[in-house]
């Protein structure tokens, strides 16, 4: 009876530490700032950017789980969904909002709150009417501008191609900031003599259609920083390909899966970049007063492997350039 006494006596010792504990973890756990994170949709470029943003904010001491709480959402490309979360980050009373690509930070920013807001690579942020500029933001957004080396890019691919007269251009006639990659690309091509010829989608579900005109129809392609066709490049690279013809991406991540050159800025970079501004807003700095920041250092990329199926030569100086500052894919 005693055995059974005592028995009785620990488990209620137990339970009670038990409850004891989760309510302490529960209060630590509401004490902690949340960091709310939406992206637009999933596809290498973004995920890296996510990816980023956990490392800056851990190199600038906050740990999920620790000293800070993340709620991350994908919207999956729904508009609808980037509303009914930034809606849901706003009622938590997150302490800063972090965007990934263009749509997130507009749905963020159409809730007018005054809770911090940090872009997370967004190409145009004045065009877009996010920040009214770049030094002095002015409202509650900040954050990092992902411009990629437009001029650069342009120089490759002249390099590579020294002939060619017309190049096809693929983007989303919706996408703010691809629509004004595409315009600078288009003004510095057609400065140097050679025609751009666009080709637009409004869904990935356009993609294998639309690239299968332009392949017939061109004799090179440029993707700007796109983000519904980073979704579907396979498509776009296997109508390409069955023409011989080169894509010259605008971002890393779409050169693995076909892209024969390109010269880009790290898409982990930009993230770390935003998670470092979203830790500054933690600590109490002002997105209206926190100027925009980039990364400005680019890198050349080439796909060997790519330019060998296709039968591009690339120039020595390129791939002496991947191999010293950059990078050849074999």
């Amino acid at each position: 009876m005693k055995r059974l006494i005592a028995t009785i006596v620990a488990l209620i010792c137990f339970l009670a530490f038990a409850f004891v504990t989760e309510k302490n973890q529960e209060q630590k756990s509401a004490k902690m700032p949340t960091v709310a994170i939406l992206q637009t949709l999933s596809h290498p470029a973004l995920d890296q950017i996510h990816q980023g943003v956990l490392t800056g904010l851990k190199e600038e001491g906050f740990v999920n789980g620790k000293n800070m709480k993340i709620d991350y959402q994908n919207a999956q490309g729904d508009q609808s969904n980037l509303k009914t979360m930034s809606d849901r980050f706003v009622q938590e009373n997150a302490q800063v909002l972090v965007g990934i690509a263009t749509p997130a930070v507009q749905s963020l920013a159409n809730e007018r709150t005054k809770t911090p807001i940090i872009m997370g690579a967004v190409s145009d942020p004045i065009g877009t009417g996010l920040v009214k500029n770049l030094n002095h933001p002015g409202g509650s957004v900040t954050g990092v501008m992902h411009h990629e080396p437009v001029k650069q890019q342009v120089e490759v691919i002249k390099q590579i191609m020294p002939n060619l007269k017309e190049i096809g251009v693929m983007y989303t006639s919706s996408d703010d900031s691809s629509t004004a990659e595409v315009r600078e690309f288009t003004h510095l091509m057609e400065k140097s003599g050679v025609k751009v010829k666009p080709f637009t989608i409004s869904t990935t579900n356009d993609i294998d259609q639309v690239s299968q005109v332009m392949a017939s129809e061109v004799k090179a392609v440029y993707v700007p920083s796109d983000n519904t066709i980073a979704s579907g490049f396979k498509t776009l690279i296997r109508n390409t390909n069955a023409k011989n013809i080169p894509v010259f991406p605008g971002v890393d991540t779409m050169m693995k899966d076909g892209g024969v050159a390109t010269v880009s800025v790290s898409q982990f970079e930009l993230g770390v970049l935003t998670g470092k501004m979203a830790a500054a807003a933690l600590k109490g700095k002002d997105p209206a007063t926190t100027p925009v920041q980039s990364v400005k250092r680019g890198q050349i990329l080439i796909n060997q492997k790519q330019a060998q199926k296709l039968g591009i030569h690339i120039p020595n100086e390129l791939i002496q350039a991947a191999s010293n500052k950059g990078e050849i894919i074999k």
